[in-house]
Formats: C-alpha cells, structure tokens, sequence
C-alpha cells in the first residue's frame, strides 16, 4: 500500500512548515544519507577494539527479554554490529529520516572507511550460514556499486564477498527514482525550499547477503568482516549480522516428480521455466508434488500454480533466480516488465485453490518501484486451504502480493527482505487468511498490510489475522498497516524502526478503503522506536497512530495487552485531516491493559473529534503532558476528542484541554524490565 502523500492536516501552517530539529534524539552527529560517495561523511571517534567480547543478542534492538512472546521464531540469532568488537566508527543514534542511523535496526551501525578496518562478532552458538545487513555508496550516476568485503573465522577460511548497492539508494519523491539527480515533485508535501540540494531525499540505503561458511563453527568462535585494500567503495556500513545453523537439504519426498527429470537446469545457466511448468502439469495428473533438488534455478516470468504442492530443498538449496525483462507490449494485468514469482491464477479468472508452495528462495532482480507491474515473489488469487511457507524472498517489488476475493490461506515461517514496496499486502475481499511467524525487513512501503479497497462487488477483508511476526525498519510507511475491512486482527507481534510517513501500528481510512466494521484487534503487540516525525506534516505520529482520512472510523477498535517501547513522539495518535476535519471523526476505541515505556512528547494526541477509553494504561518516562487534545482546533473550552480514563491508569494522566501543536522532545531513557 503506498501512501502516495498526505493531505495538508492544518492549512493555517501550509506556508509555515519547517523541518523541525529534535536534537541527539532523532539527529546524532552521524553518517548521514545524504553523504553521496562523493562527499567525506562525518562520524563518531573509533571505537577501540577489545581482546575479547561476548556475544550480545538482541531483538529489534533490544534485550530479548524485553520482547519475550512477541514477533517470530526464526532459526537465526540477531547481533548488532556497534555491539561486536570494531576498530570501526559507530553512527547513531538517529531518527531523522534520510540518514543511515535512522534505517539502521536499532538506529545504529558501524561505519568502515579505512583497509583492514573490521567489526567482529563471536558466535553465541553453532552456525554455519550468515546474513549480513550493510550499506556501502551508490555509483555517483546512480545505479550501484560492487565491491568486497572479507570474511574469516578465527582469523582462517578467508571468503570475499561482492557487496553491492544495486538494489538500494532511492531518490526524490513516491514513487521515487534510481537517479541521484532527479527533480523532486512540486507541492505542498515538499517543505524543503528550492533549490533543493541533490541527491534530494536519498533513501532505502540498506541491502543484506547470505553465505553459507562451509562448514560448523561453535560457539565462541569469532567472524570478522574486514576492509580489503583499493576497495571501490569509499565507505561500508555495517548494521547487523544474523548467523543461523543451515540443515542439511531436504531429501526428495515419496510420489514426487523432480524437476531435474524434466530438463530444468540446476546451475542457473539455462531457463527453467518451462521444465517447471512441464513438472507441474504432470505432477496435478498424478497428484504428486513437484520437487526441486538443490540449486540456482533460471526463472524470469510467472509460474502459474493451482491444485499443486512445490517444495524445494530448503531455502538456502533450492534457489528461484530471475532478471526484470521488459516486455514487447503491457501484459493484461497492466505489467511491462516480468520477474520471476508463483502466481495463482487471477480472482477473474477462478482464482487457485489447494497450493501448497514451500522450502525455497526467490532471488528477483528489482531495482525501481513500478506500480503498475506484477513483479512479486508471490502473487495472484491463492485461498482454499493453500500454504505459503518457509520461503525467502529477496529483491521483489512485493514479497507476497495478494488480490482477492480470496478465502482460505496460511502464510508462515517466511522471510521477506529487501522489497521496494510491501512485504506482505492482502488486498480486495480477502478472507480467513493467516499470516504468522514470519520475518520482514527493510520493506520500501508497510511491512505488512491488508487493504480492504472499495468495490462494486461490496465485499470487505475479513475475519485475517497477522500473529507473531516480526516487521522492522520499513523505509516507507507503517510495520503493520490495516486499511478498512472487518473483524481483522494484529496480535503478538514484535515491530520497530519505522522511518518515515508512518509507524509501527496502523489503522486508517484511506485509499478508497472500505468501513471499518466489526472489531480491530490490536492485542499482545510490541513496538520498538515507533513514532517517528511525519516529514510532510511536520508533526510526531504515534507508536499506533488512527486516521480518519476519508470515512468516520466507528467499528470497534480494541488495542490490548501491549507495549509500546521508546516511542520517538507519541505513543498513540488520533488524527483526521484537516478539510474533513469537521466530517469525520474516530470513536469506539478501547485501550485496555497497556504498558508505555518513554515517549518523547505525549502518550495521547488526540487531533480529531470523536473518544476513546484507557483502561489499565501505565505510562513512565514521558516527556510531556500525557494528553496532548487539540481535537479538530475549534478552541471552544472543551476538547473534541474525550479521552475517557477508566480505573487502574498509572502515571500523570490528566484529562485537561492542554494543546500544544508540536512540544518540544524529551528523550526517554532506554526501556527497561517493568517491575
């Protein structure tokens, strides 16, 4: 879902817009993004390297213990690279979008810029397999850059890796450019006055790699990543390294065809495509799965699968590799490129049904955003008791783009990283669908989202749910985003790093959504340095953030048994725009059983007509007046939005007419175990 631009939210500071400076908080002293290749970054001291150093696991950026029960159960452990051993130059922290310590998880990396500078991490248990998340510069043109980085273990076993910048730095503005010097878009959600530097607004710096190291290391064992000499790149970020314990590949399973008998080359010489497609036709006669052996398969266009099970050898062995092509004329569904991706069969055309896709990668070849093409990993109308599970998805315009009506789907264990738009996007009547314990990072548009748009035919997204995944560092928009719909749910999820233009949690009524009927389940969610600053507004959203752009929002709103951590501004907002302000409001929200630890300005800023209750809300480190009500800004002595606090509310809850359109920001501290 992408959110095009908003619309003006109080026309009497149109003229008046101005970036705002927030101080270390959101800004640090830090490499920023805006540092093309060709200019000197500025960065913090060296940190010394240490003779030792034991291993720190986080999650999201913080002890796991603060987010136990909360977002996915992966098979990788997270290490930071500013918690390892580095004769590197830590940036950040930083909240300000734009600049690497902000897209960082964390808001914190470790910068290399010298031959033989390292970040070294010791290895909390057995690995034999690596993600590496990192930034290094675009090519002055634009385009991206190649360049290597060294691994060793134990100072042995070198291995070079080629890093690349191909499929990061975005320019300008939605739906953004691979040029450094394009031109912004005029209007009102451009306060930068002109001329603007350029690159202008360079973003979605981060890209991440997979080695596998050969053989078992134990823990205790120390990886480095070292600057080799004559590097092309001027600098390398380091953000994170997830280091995983790899099985070996799964074997071929009974009445199963492989699709090595049917020609399909496993060195990713040679197209693949058709042989699977002959695998699976003969496959759905026999009823038996498709198996594809380990590998790099050449694959460019759509699969097309319905009533059939594809299972590969797992997703570090059996590998979907593909180039955008152009194609000699727009494809029906409006595309001009193919990409490689399973798709079901269209809702106009039946849909598919009983797709059983698993134990694979899809490697896509996306560089730019194109709204019109279908380039997604995984796509199309798949319901009817079908699974999506246990694949990687890497470098796709969607990792998982659905359009319904569609009913009956489950989503899991799935990592998606590195899109240019959404991870994951349930659009258009969608239904009984699950997505749980997956991994998404580093989305160029939400996380995940479900969008319930409006059509002739009436039907709403309903009864999904999105449970115990894991969503960080979305560069555009929201971790977990719910446009309109019925009886949704967001439950036990685990969420941070949102950068811009959106927030960790989301409900709103916006692009052509449906109503909001039923109930919106918020419970047993997580957020972790949510509430950034909306660029264009010039206002800090909220850790969960309610807007009521297009439609009143009256279905019942529960957001329960949560906690919202380190919020860079608010931890929950309420917001209309403002030429509908007086036409919309937002009512029958619940806050029921909520821990807020450190906000940098209020828990609740109400700018909207409409109530809410708080039940059982304890909020500390707060670093302003808790209830920020400006309402719909009529000023008549009595706030439009009633903030109605019920029994067992903690902290300095006042219900007063206190406004205050952008109070200054008062860092928290760090979060801590809640006693």
């Amino acid at each position: 879902m992408s959110p095009v631009s908003h619309n003006l939210l109080f026309r009497r500071r149109q003229l008046a817009v101005t970036s705002v400076v927030i101080g270390a908080f959101l800004s640090a002293p830090a490499l920023s993004a805006a540092a093309h290749p060709s200019v000197s970054p500025a960065a913090h001291p060296s940190t010394a390297a240490t003779a030792e150093s034991a291993p720190v696991i986080t999650r999201a950026g913080l002890d796991p213990a603060l987010v136990q029960g909360r977002g996915a159960t992966v098979a990788f452990v997270e290490q930071e690279a500013e918690n390892a051993v580095t004769t590197g130059q830590k940036i950040g922290p930083g909240r300000e979008a734009y600049t690497l310590p902000a897209e960082a998880s964390g808001r914190t990396a470790v910068r290399l810029s010298e031959a033989g500078q390292y970040v070294e991490f010791t290895l909390s248990r057995p690995a034999n397999a690596l993600t590496l998340r990192y930034s290094i510069p675009d090519a002055p043109g634009g385009g991206g850059l190649r360049a290597p980085l060294d691994v060793t273990v134990n100072g042995k076993r070198k291995q070079t890796m080629t890093l690349t910048s191909e499929y990061a730095w975005l320019y300008g503005m939605y739906p953004f450019s691979n040029d450094p010097n394009v031109d912004p878009n005029p209007g009102w959600w451009k306060p930068e006055p002109d001329p603007v530097t350029k690159p202008f607004r360079p973003n979605h710096f981060y890209d991440e790699q997979r080695l596998m190291l050969g053989k078992t290391y134990e823990a205790g064992d120390k990886v480095r990543f070292q600057l080799p000499a004559n590097s092309p790149a001027s600098w390398y970020v380091l953000d994170v390294a997830d280091f995983e314990l790899v099985g070996a590949p799964l074997e071929q399973p009974a009445r199963s065809l492989s699709v090595r008998a049917f020609g399909a080359d496993p060195t990713g010489r040679y197209d693949a495509a058709p042989a699977l497609e002959r695998t699976i036709a003969a496959a759905k006669k026999l009823g038996w799965t498709v198996f594809i052996p380990p590998g790099t398969y050449q694959v460019n266009r759509h699969i097309v699968v319905d009533k059939v099970t594809v299972r590969g050898a797992g997703n570090w062995w059996t590998i979907i590799k593909g180039s955008v092509l152009p194609l000699a004329q727009p494809a029906p569904d409006k595309s001009v490129h193919s990409a490689p991706g399973f798709y079901g069969k269209y809702a106009a055309d039946g849909g598919s049904t009983k797709v059983h896709l698993s134990d694979f990668a899809i490697e896509s070849d996306v560089r730019e955003r194109i709204d019109t093409d279908q380039v997604n990993g995984i796509g199309g109308a798949i319901g009817g008791g079908s699974t999506i599970q246990n694949l990687y998805l890497h470098h796709t315009k969607v990792g998982i783009w659905l359009d319904g009506p569609m009913d009956g789907l489950l989503i899991r264990n799935n990592v998606i990283t590195d899109a240019v738009a959404d991870g994951m996007n349930l659009h258009l009547g969608v239904s009984n669908v699950r997505a749980t314990n997956n991994f998404v990072r580093n989305t160029g548009d939400d996380g995940l989202a479900m969008w319930s748009e409006a059509n002739p035919d009436g039907l709403a997204n309903h009864n999904n749910v999105y449970d115990h995944n894991t969503v960080q560092t979305p560069v555009l928009a929201n971790n977990i985003a719910i446009y309109g719909g019925r009886d949704n749910a967001v439950t036990d999820n685990l969420v941070a790093d949102p950068i811009r233009e959106g927030s960790t949690l989301h409900a709103g009524s916006r692009f052509g959504s449906t109503p909001f009927e039923g109930t919106l389940s918020f419970a047993r969610n997580t957020t972790v340095r949510g509430g950034p600053r909306d660029l264009n507004w010039d206002i800090g959203l909220g850790a969960i953030w309610l807007y009521a752009l297009q439609s009143n929002m009256a279905g019942k709103i529960d957001i329960t048994d949560s906690s919202f951590l380190d919020s860079t501004y608010n931890a929950f907002m309420f917001v209309v725009d403002w030429p509908v302000k007086d036409t919309y409001s937002l009512t029958n929200v619940a806050v029921r059983n909520v821990k807020v630890d450190g906000t940098g300005t209020n828990v609740v800023n109400a700018r909207v007509g409409g109530w809410a209750t708080f039940e059982n809300v304890d909020a500390r480190n707060v670093g302003a007046p808790f209830v920020n009500n400006c309402g719909t800004f009529h000023f008549t002595g009595t706030p439009e939005f009633d903030v109605r606090l019920l029994s067992g509310n903690d902290g300095g809850w006042t219900n007063a007419t206190w406004c205050e359109d952008r109070p200054p920001v008062v860092p928290p501290p760090a979060p801590s175990a809640w006693n």
